[in-house]
């Protein structure tokens, strides 16, 4: 192997005397005109500074920051900045907030008239597209009767499992009850994404960065599908709010969370969505590149935006009357995250007493 990749070893000409008239060869100068021409240069990406894989929408960027503008721009997304919109974007922090990097994408020259918002026709594969089993790269068009039956065939959570009472609305579940349904959910998360295609191929590490992100977002999907009654009462004495004296102020702070939680679920009751869509979402939720520490950012996004493409493809065949409703569903998603998962663990996973 040493010896296949080794350059080879220059002959070493038998050396005579010096001769100071000797002029240089045509030979002489044409190695000497080779060595002196330059290397091509590596090009960074104008974002992040990581290795350019070529111009896109007017600059030369990474596969990751072009598949973030992409997105950004197709979806319309706004994002918020937690800190004072001037965080650093390189190639370490750049999934640490998309604000700031959606501005310096802007700011260095990217385009958004360049980002074709039509579908593309499909093309040979390439650097970042996957295929099925069967050899046929991934494209939109096969989802319908691949992708998203592999996502449904995944749910090891149908609403018989989780019993008749989980779809009463008006009925009022214990504390044990509403424990156990929620360790189910979770539980079924995990197993969930365990067995949905390509999420299983990633390496350990990026599967569990993923989950922890996502899990809480997940919890509140599982809940909205399986209609999971969330009244305060029971709510609080699952917390542990009743073992001991608590400030107004306090309980009232998390009556409002569990408000959130409530209205989330509702909101999303509301659509109507059905089991396919409820599987494309969780995939959407799952595939975020803004998992810290990923080895490969720019394929969890691609996965994200077949996921996409798939509960796309899905509702324009399923809901033709119903234009908008892709778009309610992608805007339900970013809400998600106001459920905080410190809420959902007290809630729902924490038995012990609070103090004060």
């Amino acid at each position: 192997l040493r010896a296949a990749v080794a350059p080879p070893t220059p002959q070493t000409p038998v050396q005579g005397p010096p001769n100071n008239n000797t002029q240089s060869t045509p030979t002489n100068q044409t190695t000497q005109s080779q060595s002196e021409k330059p290397q091509p240069q590596h090009i960074e990406c104008v974002v992040c500074g990581d290795k350019s894989s070529g111009k896109h929408y007017g600059q030369f960027t990474c596969e990751g920051c072009k598949s973030f503008f992409k997105r950004s721009v197709r979806r319309n997304l706004t994002y918020t900045c937690r800190a004072n919109r001037n965080c650093p974007i390189d190639q370490h922090h750049r999934n640490q907030c998309q604000y700031c990097r959606l501005k310096k994408c802007l700011k260095v020259g990217m385009r958004r008239e360049a980002v074709q918002r039509g579908r593309m026709p499909p093309t040979q594969p390439h650097h970042g597209q996957f295929a099925l089993t069967n050899g046929d790269p991934l494209h939109c068009h096969s989802y319908l009767s691949g992708y998203i039956s592999l996502l449904l065939r995944a749910e090891p959570y149908p609403t018989s499992r989780y019993g008749s009472q989980c779809m009463q609305p008006n009925n009022i579940m214990g504390i044990e009850n509403i424990c156990e349904l929620a360790a189910r959910m979770l539980f079924s998360a995990v197993e969930w994404a365990r067995n949905i295609p390509f999420f299983p191929d990633l390496q350990i590490t990026d599967q569990v960065a993923l989950l922890r992100l996502t899990w809480s977002e997940l919890f509140v999907l599982n809940a909205a599908q399986c209609s999971m009654p969330l009244h305060v009462a029971p709510l609080l004495a699952a917390a542990g709010l009743h073992a001991s004296p608590m400030s107004a102020d306090r309980v009232v702070a998390f009556m409002d969370h569990i408000r959130i939680f409530q209205e989330q679920v509702e909101k999303l009751k509301a659509l109507h969505v059905d089991s396919a869509e409820y599987s494309c979402l969780k995939a959407i939720v799952l595939f975020t590149s803004d998992a810290c520490g990923l080895s490969d950012v720019a394929h969890v996004e691609s996965l994200q935006e077949k996921s996409q493409c798939a509960l796309e493809e899905y509702v324009r065949s399923q809901y033709p009357n119903q234009p908008t409703r892709f778009g309610k569903l992608l805007l339900r998603l970013p809400s998600l995250r106001t459920v905080s998962s410190s809420v959902i663990e007290q809630l729902f996973f924490v038995n012990k007493e609070i103090n004060k």
